[in-house]
């Protein structure tokens, strides 16, 4: 990963309070676990922007060094990496997700 994709994944994760990097849109997910992941973030009613990986390879590649974790959608919490869709999923099922939204004062309404 070059530094200037480093640095471009860094400002949009420390520009945004609830970030999903994910392949397609919230309206047009162009992949099952990016669709769930939007599906569980609408469902807790969170505000969040997204990143479509599919616009910028660069992005893409450079995400999974970002974070050190293989796969996309990738979430993140203020600056803080939370997981992958299946975590999510985890997440959102036991009400950690939601509660770690609304403690993180992320835009979720109570689950």
């Amino acid at each position: 990963m070059t530094d200037d994709t480093q640095a471009r994944i860094k400002a949009l994760v420390d520009s945004n309070a609830v970030l999903l990097f994910m392949k397609g849109s919230p309206l047009f997910p162009q992949c099952g676990f990016s669709s769930r992941a939007v599906a569980i973030l609408n469902h807790l009613g969170a505000e969040f922007e997204s990143v479509d990986v599919l616009q910028d390879q660069g992005i893409r590649q450079g995400i999974k060094e970002f974070s050190d974790w293989p796969t996309i959608p990738q979430l993140y919490v203020k600056g803080e990496f939370v997981g992958g869709s299946d975590i999510m999923m985890e997440m959102f099922e036991s009400g950690e997700l939601g509660a770690l939204l609304a403690d993180k004062g992320a835009g979720a309404a109570s689950a």
